[in-house]
């Protein structure tokens, strides 16, 4: 059994197609059609149903699908794991974070960071905590900076709290509680709010401490970034919690529309995860240690 065949198989069931999976790895279907046929010559089962020019798997080949997975996940952490042999200061780490992150904390990370290491690259990407969590399960990424009320039982995934943040009320500027500079969550229970997507780490941070303050938000607009809720709630269309501005002043100085939440406490708790159970480069672990001292 080579790998190459192992490769095959793998393109083949992902596309259900011979012609189409020939033409993603660059090789002829004849040639692809006898690499298949030759695995299952050597297993003694037949992978595949053929249903006139589309294939799907078979019961067989659904079992085996998972065995070469693992087997290609490990081919892949030995090619990695020998390329740090030969030079752990070299090598790119697969970071994402949520979009809050971006503007400030994740760019002065990265400038202290390739201070002591300039050799060592990064892809980055921005999501909500749930897509994180998925993309760092099927090891689309090595380390995610997310919220931690995302945090499910995953006992392969490992996490470590870094930081919390205050979340304040922010109101439009003609509101009633404008200028207070403190309120209880309470008291805009009977006003529209504005929220990110359901699927957010701080849509539910939201709407738990909503609960906590016994009601339920009428949520007027969902949005997918921070700043266009910013700019509704100055707008007039409703209130919002929020996360502190990454702004020179403090959020109470910005405008008499952010206002600390006397009760219930909101904050939410930012960490870093990885998988525990998957092999991390040479490059992710420097950073992720550096990250780790960096928020002791």
């Amino acid at each position: 059994m080579e790998l190459q065949q192992l490769l095959y198989f793998r393109k083949v069931a992902e596309l259900q197609h011979f012609t189409r999976a020939a033409e993603a790895l660059a090789v002829s279907q004849p040639a692809l059609s006898r690499a298949v046929a030759h695995l299952e010559d050597e297993l003694g089962v037949r992978l595949f149903e053929r249903e006139g020019r589309s294939v799907r798997l078979n019961r067989y080949g659904q079992i085996f699908l998972g065995r070469v997975e693992r087997i290609l996940q490990e081919v892949e952490a030995a090619r990695h794991e020998m390329a740090d042999l030969a030079g752990t200061e070299r090598g790119t780490v697969a970071l994402a974070f949520l979009h809050t992150l971006g503007v400030r904390l994740i760019p002065d990370l990265l400038r202290q960071f390739r201070q002591k290491h300039p050799q060592i690259g990064f892809h980055l990407g921005q999501n909500a905590s749930e897509v994180l969590l998925r993309q760092l399960d099927a090891g689309e990424i090595d380390l995610c900076l997310a919220s931690l009320v995302q945090r499910k039982e995953q006992p392969a995934v490992e996490w470590v709290d870094l930081f919390s943040e205050e979340l304040y009320l922010v109101v439009p500027p003609d509101h009633a509680l404008a200028g207070r500079g403190t309120a209880a969550l309470q008291e805009v229970a009977g006003s529209d709010f504005i929220s990110l997507k359901p699927s957010t780490g701080l849509r539910k941070i939201s709407d738990e401490l909503c609960r906590q303050a016994g009601f339920t938000p009428h949520i007027l607009f969902e949005g997918e970034e921070v700043a266009t809720i910013r700019g509704l709630v100055q707008t007039g269309f409703g209130v919002a919690l929020l996360p502190a501005p990454a702004a020179p002043a403090a959020p109470e100085q910005l405008g008499p529309e952010w206002l600390h939440v006397s009760t219930p406490v909101c904050r939410r708790t930012i960490g870093l995860a990885w998988r525990k159970d998957r092999y991390l480069s040479g490059a992710a672990r420097l950073f992720r240690d550096f990250v780790l001292a960096r928020f002791q």
